[in-house]
């Protein structure tokens, strides 16, 4: 699981939240309502790049025929695709989950090179052509250069063992880059001329990359205005400040038709795999509107997070047949959350002890006095606790400078009071030492 950001005004979600918010609830969409699941203990959903080893084929269990999944447009693409994204999981299991969520009505997925199930989508292709044509199927690759991405989208098709992608992501923008270098990226004659022959070849219909920078704020306005790529994904919480950067962001991308994939929607003892105390009571009390509406903390969360309009889809790793039941049922039984809903949210997903912020700028790291990349460490720890990714987790902290890994001499109260999720880096950054250094 993971943090997400949004924001409000006068059109369906497209402002954000400040310190205070607007008492407007937004219009509702025609949705398909399916009788409610009893509440349970909150939902694990993780991120899109979870390498958890999935779970053990089970029986199959004997379901109603799938309904049509509501879908939104990708922005300037013009492409509805599913509001639910089946992100990635490590393991043979994840053949039997990527049928099932076929099967219940998602209709986009996403994979990448470095979480190792391209092949499982090349087997399951195999086996069932018909399956490609129906899918909305995305891939990521890190290029240094832009030029780079062409032979890269190659390998991956090879990989996936098809001829063309939906949708063709610079993976993690800004990770091997500086801010300067990831807008230049994104907003060069290189990166232009690379996506046109790519969009020309066939074999990726869009282009465009994924984020969880600090400034990816700042990436995607300068990615906006250029006006080259055609989707992003970014880490995203629906309480986002109304005038930060990433919101600011977010309205322009919406506005000038930059289609807009969350991912990444907390994590912690809130919305984690394994919630510590008897959550599901603690925080009915305070969101009154999940015992109203008979959902989980999590779907809940999906249901603040689809409020905002600017968002086309959520991409989350559901890595058992329950959690994919559970969040279908959530989008079919989806309806707009007013704003002081969402307040309650937040503040009850900040009281349970987030480990990673979603709304991360770097701030915390100012605050604190030190050159130490906080928020950047808080989501390796949450990587290798919460969603699974050790491997990942333990690499990416390795590739870190020295720098950024020393947080010893940080004013670790400033950093708490700074975050926009007030995480408690003098109980996290000790676990960051302990696991992975």
């Amino acid at each position: 699981m993971d943090p997400t950001a949004t924001g409000w005004s006068s059109t369906p979600f497209k402002g954000a939240l400040k310190n205070t918010m607007r008492n407007q609830e937004p219009s509702r969409r025609d949705f398909l309502h399916s009788a409610s699941l009893a509440t349970s203990a909150a939902v694990a959903a993780g991120h899109c790049n979870a390498q958890e080893q999935a779970p053990a084929a089970e029986p199959a269990k004997a379901d109603a025929p799938a309904k049509p999944l509501a879908r939104r447009k990708l922005g300037k693409t013009g492409v509805e695709i599913t509001m639910l994204n089946q992100g990635a999981v490590r393991g043979q299991g994840y053949d039997r989950i990527l049928r099932f969520a076929y099967s219940q009505g998602v209709r986009t997925f996403d994979t990448a090179k470095v979480y190792g199930t391209e092949p499982q989508f090349k087997k399951w292709f195999e086996q069932s052509p018909e399956v490609r044509k129906e899918i909305f199927l995305v891939t990521k690759d890190m290029p240094k250069k832009a030029s780079d991405m062409i032979q890269m989208l190659d390998q991956r098709l090879e990989t996936l063992g098809t001829d063309y992608v939906d949708l063709f992501f610079i993976h993690g923008l800004g990770d091997q880059h500086s801010t300067d270098q990831a807008i230049e990226m994104v907003t060069s004659k290189e990166f232009k001329e690379t996506a046109e022959k790519i969009r020309k070849s066939g074999k990726a219909k869009f282009v465009g990359f994924s984020s969880h920078h600090k400034d990816r704020g700042l990436i995607i306005q300068a990615a906006a205005k250029a006006g080259i790529a055609d989707a992003v994904m970014l880490q995203y919480t629906p309480w986002l400040e109304k005038d930060s950067a990433l919101n600011k962001g977010l309205d322009m991308a919406h506005e000038k038709g930059l289609g807009l994939i969350t991912m990444k929607h907390i994590a912690g003892q809130f919305f984690g795999d394994k919630p510590k105390g008897n959550v599901l009571d603690d925080v009915q009390q305070k969101v009154p509107m999940l015992k109203e509406r008979n959902l989980t903390p999590f779907q809940g969360l999906l249901h603040a997070i689809w409020t905002d309009e600017r968002i086309s889809s959520s991409c989350i790793s559901m890595r058992n047949t329950d959690q994919i039941r559970q969040n279908i049922d959530a989008l079919a039984r989806y309806e707009p959350v007013k704003t002081a809903m969402i307040e309650q949210l937040r503040d009850a997903a900040l009281a349970h002890g987030p480990t990673l912020c979603a709304d991360c700028d770097g701030r915390c790291s100012i605050a604190g006095g030190t050159k130490a990349e906080l928020g950047v460490l808080t989501r390796y720890l949450t990587y290798h606790e919460h969603l699974g990714d050790r491997q990942t987790a333990r690499k990416q902290y390795a590739e870190l400078d020295a720098q950024a890994r020393d947080w010893k001499d940080a004013d670790l109260v400033a950093a708490q009071k700074a975050c926009p999720n007030h995480l408690n880096f003098s109980s996290l950054l000790p676990q960051v030492d302990e696991y992975l250094a």
